[in-house]
């Protein structure tokens, strides 16, 4: 099993944005599949088993067991608050002709920019079968992980996409007409 270690520097400013055409405009966030209202009555549910086995012990005369009872409780909701918080965390992929722009948010709110050469990038999709599956742009001896909190499948349709993405990029840049540069021809 091979893994990527992230080298690839975040921007100390924000740079000018390319004016050319944007080939994906894209925002990544972590897939939560308990929705508020069905979170609140799961939590219902443990309080009411909870409560009921703690009243059980107490009437049998095991009342220290009780707040125990009510720790597990508490557990469960700070796990559930802490998976949501986690659920903030967004990755923004942006691609044209000249860069590749990744804008992470992490859960607090910061946000942290890189930005990649188009043209010198390569996509690599690393174990894509595995559950540690990686997304990997490398360019100049460094690399840049995307989509960590993907899914294995999910890593890979977004690897396609991407690569789709650069291509057509690339693909933008070579049908440009290129400027003849050096100094003009005297007496023409």
């Amino acid at each position: 099993m091979k893994t990527i270690i992230e080298t690839w520097p975040a921007e100390a400013e924000s740079v000018t944005r390319h004016d050319g055409p944007v080939f994906m405009d894209a925002e990544i966030a972590p897939n939560r599949s308990l929705a508020n209202p069905a979170f609140i009555a799961l939590m219902v549910a443990i309080s009411v088993i909870s409560f009921s086995a703690g009243l059980f012990y107490m009437m049998m005369g095991a009342w220290p067991v009780l707040p125990f009872f009510g720790l597990d409780v508490f557990l469960v909701w700070l796990a559930f608050k802490i998976s949501y918080r986690d659920g903030r965390a967004r990755e923004y992929v942006r691609v044209d002709a000249r860069d590749i722009e990744v804008v992470r948010q992490l859960p607090t709110g910061h946000r942290r920019r890189y930005r990649l050469p188009t043209a010198w990038v390569t996509l690599r999709l690393i174990n894509p079968k595995a559950h540690q599956s990686q997304i990997a742009l490398t360019a100049h001896g460094r690399a840049l992980i995307l989509g960590q909190f993907l899914s294995p499948p999910e890593r890979g349709s977004f690897a396609k996409a991407l690569e789709k993405a650069i291509l057509a990029a690339r693909q933008s840049l070579s049908e440009r007409p290129q400027e003849t540069g050096g100094a003009g021809v005297p007496g023409a």
